[in-house]
């Protein structure tokens, strides 16, 4: 049986992961190497795991998380779908049954918000850990004059936090954001989608989205 460490001591796997983000750093996106690719596979296996899903469909969602971005190696267009087939070619090479490279596979092609659709809990749950790592340090540019609304939007997260609530069964993203960086308008201008699609996973695992941005309830 493949185990996350399997996946996280692969140098193939990781030779990708650190070619996409150099591409992507070429091209002037933020960060999407292994501090993204671990806190993902991190969260995603986590919540499911409190949600009362098996251990190995927890391990399933580590492993999709930590791969999910390797199709930026290819491409940024259609990176999820590039993705989806590299991991099956990887994974399939290293011997996982097909019932759960099915699951890896189908999540990584379902991850990003312009095709996505949460169609399982594995998918679910990366979509959620996946959209909701807004950090500064994901900010690459180190000159503030240039920032464009991607750098500046992610720069004035001054802190961020993801609490699940299972009692409530709620999930929450609270943000605190400098607004002399970025107005609460911009953060909507560019990750509506993000967030909406978030609403969407959340469902899907029975749970309600909350975003709370300075203290106030925004979703």
């Amino acid at each position: 049986m493949i185990s996350f460490s399997d996946i996280q001591n692969n140098e193939e796997i990781n030779t990708y992961i650190r070619q996409a983000d150099e591409s992507l750093k070429a091209m002037g996106y933020t960060e999407h190497a292994f501090a993204h690719s671990n806190r993902c596979a991190g969260y995603a296996s986590e919540w499911l795991l409190a949600l009362g899903h098996s251990e190995r469909e927890a391990e399933l969602a580590r492993i999709a998380g930590y791969v999910h971005d390797i199709g930026n190696i290819v491409n940024r267009h259609d990176h999820a779908q590039s993705g989806a087939v590299l991991a099956f070619v990887i994974l399939n090479k290293l011997g996982m049954p097909p019932e759960e490279l099915a699951v890896v596979v189908t999540a990584v092609g379902n991850h990003d918000e312009e095709t996505a659709h949460p169609v399982n809990s594995v998918a679910a749950a990366l979509i959620l850990a996946d959209k909701t790592d807004v950090r500064r340090s994901r900010v690459r540019n180190s000159e503030i004059s240039s920032f464009d609304i991607h750098d500046r939007v992610n720069y004035a997260v001054r802190d961020c936090g993801v609490t699940l609530d299972t009692e409530s069964r709620t999930l929450t993203l609270e943000l605190n954001v400098d607004t002399e960086i970025c107005q609460v308008l911009d953060y909507f201008e560019i990750f509506m989608g993000r967030m909406l699609l978030c609403r969407r996973a959340a469902d899907f695992l029975g749970l309600r989205f909350r975003l709370i941005i300075n203290g106030s309830k925004l979703m």
